[in-house]
């Protein structure tokens, strides 16, 4: 399986969020999955990679050139691919990905996840989206989204579009446990009465 990473940069937040990027990481590659993260080298982005790294998995970085002139990309990676710009990035990180999943992260990382969503609702991405809940970090999302739909901007079908897990251990059979999505999800797009 190719395996979308979302994850942040930041050396600043509590070392439990790399901890658990690392062993998910390292998960990953023990199952023959193929890590795609946005390239970074520090933070949950450099620890997700290492893990993988470090349990001989193969991991591909997609990176924009200007970060890359900043050397901000990985230098150990099977590969890291320079791409124009963040739009471009965000393509190629979904593109032939079995699955997406997400880590506790900024603005960034919470742009990625909700463009990941976005385009399940319409029907163009049908696989799994994770969301990993380390500290808790996910609650008030998953509790923001439930008005969401209880406020009625989407259908109660659409709470069924990620999921929610709280280990790193638990990523991979919430990925197998989830079904395709339904291809004629666009006929629910629209909020019905």
């Amino acid at each position: 399986m190719r395996i979308c990473v979302y994850a942040a940069s930041s050396q600043q937040c509590d070392s439990a969020y790399h901890d658990a990027a690392y062993l998910l990481g390292t998960l990953l590659a023990g199952a023959g999955s193929t890590v795609v993260y946005g390239g970074g080298s520090v933070g949950s982005m450099g620890a997700v990679a290492n893990g993988a790294l470090s349990a001989g998995g193969e991991v591909i970085g997609i990176i924009p050139r200007f970060m890359a002139d900043l050397e901000w990309g990985h230098a150990g990676l099977t590969q890291l691919e320079l791409v124009e710009d963040m739009r471009e990035r965000k393509h190629r990180l979904l593109t032939d990905s079995d699955a997406v999943v997400a880590l506790p992260g900024g603005c960034g990382t919470l742009e990625e996840l909700f463009e990941a969503i976005t385009l399940k609702r319409l029907g163009l991405y049908l696989n799994p989206i994770v969301l990993l809940n380390t500290r808790d970090f996910y609650t008030p999302l998953q509790a923001f989204m439930t008005q969401v739909i209880g406020e009625r901007f989407m259908n109660t079908e659409h709470a069924a579009m990620w999921s929610l897990v709280n280990s790193p251990e638990d990523v991979l059979p919430a990925i197998r446990a989830t079904p395709r999505w339904d291809e004629n999800a666009r006929a629910y797009a629209v909020v019905r009465t």
